[in-house]
């Protein structure tokens, strides 16, 4: 469960958008969501523009606002905008203030510990009413492999790193189990609720509404992640979800398309929101060795035999067992773009994909391309034969090899 738990925990904030199979939404988003399920939530209005944030806030009053950057990444609050402005929220006491936050932060990128140097662009702000809280808590629904079901996990320990509690004391964690067809019940959720020790009846009857209610998104939705952290008691004694943050599963997408519809591609890697057009499993990493692999077991194990040789895979790419040679062609324009690749490292087992289909591919980028950086090419399976023979006869500047540590270790070399 902890396992689970300490990916699950950084789930929709970690994972690059392009290829996952777990869409994420903006919190203005979650929050419009959770209202249409009756589950409370601070007031909150979004503004994409300064003149718009200026409007909004007339609504907050004599108590202030708080201005909360919109972008799929953890860590905002302790964030710096590459414009110069420190953190992704702010409290704001009048309209101008409001806006110009909001001038300070729309167009600009914020740069967290979740988002890499690049940062990532914030297109929305969302004022917030401020709710002072007593007492923060965490609750989260994920699927759970070793109980088969999903569960919902809760501690009194909200407001920070879930992982780091799970991890110092894994007895402040509730983890209970959800059976599918019957959901969570009263009963189950107001035992929860007892659990995490809230101040009044009320409050506690108000946490296991919120509890079922969440259950009900989750399934109703598609979700593989409901986080909320902190659920909060406030002052005044009710129970409100202060921060949510939301996973889909990209499978249901025929059936969610309301909720997929929301999809932000500007908070994406634009090199996996271009192979995912073309069907590609793709995800960028950090490396300057370019990989283009059929099936992802030996896709992964080509990336640790790279590291094995002291190299770094510039990505992920499984051309699937159906890749044709515009599909090859399309990899290369992608791996192609990216600036850090030195050398490309091909290897192929032909079972469903034939390897003629891939050396096509191969050489009409080649030539298209006007590819100037050394291609390593491993050929395994069916049409092998002959897919090294058309290598052979292009006169092309492709280094073959059979042995998958021998082919490596010379991309490697080649990228330094």
């Amino acid at each position: 469960m902890l396992a689970s738990l300490r990916k699950a925990g950084s789930f929709a904030r970690a994972v690059s958008a392009g290829q996952k199979r777990f869409l994420s939404i903006h919190e203005y988003q979650s929050v419009n969501l959770l209202n249409s399920y009756g589950v409370p939530t601070p007031k909150s209005i979004a503004a994409k523009t300064p003149e718009e944030a200026f409007q909004a806030f007339s609504a907050f009053g004599k108590d202030g606002a708080v201005i909360k950057a919109q972008v799929l990444a953890g860590g905002r609050g302790k964030g710096k905008f590459d414009t110069g402005l420190q953190g992704g929220v702010h409290k704001v006491e009048t309209a101008e203030q409001a806006r110009d936050y909001a001038a300070q932060m729309l167009g600009s990128k914020l740069i967290t510990k979740q988002t890499g140097a690049a940062g990532r662009v914030c297109n929305a702000v969302m004022l917030a009413e401020r709710r002072d809280p007593t007492h923060e808590y965490y609750i989260a629904l994920l699927n759970d492999r070793a109980s088969q079901s999903v569960v919902l996990v809760a501690s009194t320990q909200g407001g920070m790193n879930i992982e780091e509690v799970a991890a110092k004391d894994p007895d402040a964690i509730i983890t209970t189990p959800i059976p599918y067809y019957t959901g969570l019940s009263k009963e189950s959720a107001l035992a929860i609720a007892k659990k995490l020790n809230f101040k009044t009846a009320a409050a506690t009857e108000e946490a296991a509404d919120i509890f079922i209610n969440l259950y009900k998104i989750y399934k109703d939705k598609d979700a593989t992640q409901i986080e909320i952290n902190p659920l909060a008691e406030t002052a005044d004694g009710h129970v409100l979800c202060m921060d949510a943050k939301f996973g889909f599963d990209d499978n249901a997408e025929f059936r969610q398309q309301d909720i997929f519809a929301l999809r932000d591609i500007s908070q994406e890697e634009p090199s996996e929101v271009e192979a995912q057009k073309a069907n590609l499993n793709f995800i960028k990493l950090d490396g300057s060795v370019g990989c283009l692999v059929n099936g992802a077991g030996l896709a992964m194990a080509t990336m640790d035999v790279l590291s094995l040789h002291g190299g770094q895979p510039a990505n992920f790419l499984d051309v699937g067992g159906g890749a044709t040679p515009e599909t090859v062609k399309k990899a290369f324009e992608i791996l192609l773009a990216d600036p850090k690749v030195k050398s490309i490292f091909i290897n192929i087992f032909g079972g469903i994909m034939r390897c003629d289909y891939i050396a096509e591919g191969v050489i009409k980028a080649t030539k298209e391309l006007s590819l100037e950086i050394p291609l390593v090419v491993r050929l395994k399976g069916t049409k092998e034969a002959e897919a090294k023979e058309m290598i052979r006869a292009s006169g092309l500047k492709i280094i073959p090899f059979d042995s998958l540590d021998e082919a490596a270790e010379r991309a490697v070399q080649l990228a330094q």
